[in-house]
């Protein structure tokens, strides 16, 4: 693969926040690839950029990009990106980590034109090499329907209240309202929880209170409202019904642990660990709640466990029989795309799933080794977006060539949509061939 050019530019992100864009340029043509950003994340994330900011990595990155002019890469497998990613460390020895978007961008750009030299789909150029080349199968789209935490603004309650005399505005403590289709098809299944959507937005608004607020969607094209969880979990329960699709949540229960405990500002009051616990293990059986991710501090290893063994308990948290659990205790914050973490949590049995976001590691060569350690014990995969999305697809060509169950990147938006497009073209190319 000979290198004609490599450009790094800026692009805007979903938030309008400025993000990175690395284009490819060889003989087969160009190839783009940009990175998200997240608002809620983990401790052990690697950071985004340098720590002077996204305009030192892009001044670095402008000056390694030269060097890669003219040069040849032999890359046939995902493995051989280490051609690129040590050239990208030595630099690195010299002049400071360039962050973890910037090694997102390059390294999508190089595989997509490594796969576009082989003739290739990325999603086939990944699966060929992780899956011996067997036939994929579609994951299932996680949709954020209604939204609270640090992705949601403060929303006013009605007039004749006291809250909203006050001024003091109200939102769901938890981050994500999810809804989860159970389909053999992956296009029907997005179009249900499109039609879900719509219909929830329809209960919240007939439900008293007021339910929108600067367009009534937040950074994820999540619905906004002043309800509590328990509220917005009776909503998503009538919607879940009537459309036959599992709810899940987004707790992000590290965004509100403040000092040792769970601090809910919905209903002020406060819960500690063991109320937690209790807490999210009594919202589970009473609404039927098929997917909690991150209903524990993210350091809090035992806490994952407890509430696992609560729920479903030993090896029935892990698939029997080809058959997923019945209840995921997934996590994001508590893992970070992180191997060590991976492997602590799993040994110390927190989880049965997991969240994938390659950016939250830095390098798609640890996300091989997240996935090949997933596989080998059975724990559930979900691909995820950020909140702070770009217009590139590329999440869904790792979702489906790493081999996820599950790829959460939202209901609505244009960042959204076109990865679930993405998906949907992918299954359509299966099915004619």
């Amino acid at each position: 693969m000979f290198i004609k050019e490599v450009v790094p530019t800026y692009v805007k992100n979903s938030r309008g926040e400025r993000s990175v864009q690395v284009e490819v340029v060889t003989y087969e043509g160009r190839f783009r690839c940009s990175a998200p950003s997240g608002k809620s994340t983990g401790k052990s994330e690697v950071a985004c950029y340098h720590s002077k900011g996204i305009e030192h990595s892009m001044k670095m990155l402008r000056v390694f990009c030269r060097k890669l002019q003219h040069k040849n890469f032999l890359i046939k497998k995902v493995d051989d990106l280490k051609q690129l990613t040590d050239l990208m460390r030595r630099f690195e020895a010299r002049f400071g980590r360039f962050g973890g978007n910037v090694y997102y961008a390059m390294e999508g750009a190089f595989l997509k034109a490594a796969a576009s030299a082989k003739k290739k789909e990325l999603w086939k150029f990944i699966n060929d090499d992780v899956n011996d080349g067997l036939k994929p199968k579609m994951p299932m789209p996680v949709g954020n329907c209604i939204g609270g935490g640090l992705h949601s603004k403060l929303v006013n309650a009605p007039l004749d209240s006291l809250r909203h005399r006050t001024g003091r505005g109200k939102k769901p403590d938890f981050q994500e309202f999810l809804l989860i289709p159970r389909e053999k098809s992956f296009s029907h299944a997005v179009t249900l929880n499109l039609r879900a959507y719509a219909y929830a937005k329809k209960l919240l608004a007939s439900s008293g209170g007021r339910w929108s607020v600067v367009g009534g969607r937040n950074d994820e094209g999540a619905w906004m409202t002043d309800k509590s969880n328990e509220e917005v979990l009776e909503i998503l329960k009538e919607v879940g019904k009537k459309y036959k699709l599992r709810i899940g949540l987004d707790v992000a229960a590290s965004s509100f642990y403040k000092r040792g405990y769970y601090v809910y500002k919905n209903k002020d009051l406060i819960r500690d660990k063991v109320d937690q616990t209790d807490y999210m293990e009594r919202l589970i059986k009473k609404f039927g709640i098929f997917y909690v991710e991150d209903g524990m501090n993210q350091e809090d290893f035992s806490g994952f466990k407890s509430l696992l063994d609560s729920v479903v308990g030993g090896s029935v948290g892990r698939w029997v029989g080809g058959r997923m659990p019945k209840t995921l205790i997934v996590g994001d914050d508590l893992t970070t795309t992180n191997l060590k973490l991976v492997r602590r949590a799993v040994a110390g049995g927190a989880i049965n799933a997991m969240i994938i976001k390659p950016n939250q590691i830095g390098s798609i060569l640890e996300v091989k080794k997240v996935v090949e350690f997933c596989k080998a014990h059975d724990i559930t995969m979900i691909f995820s977006h950020r909140s702070g999305e770009t217009m590139d697809d590329i999440l869904a060509d790792y979702c489906v060539g790493f081999g996820g169950q599950f790829i959460k990147c939202g209901i609505f938006g244009r960042e959204r949509l076109i990865k679930l497009r993405r998906v949907m073209m992918i299954e359509r190319s299966l099915i004619v061939h």
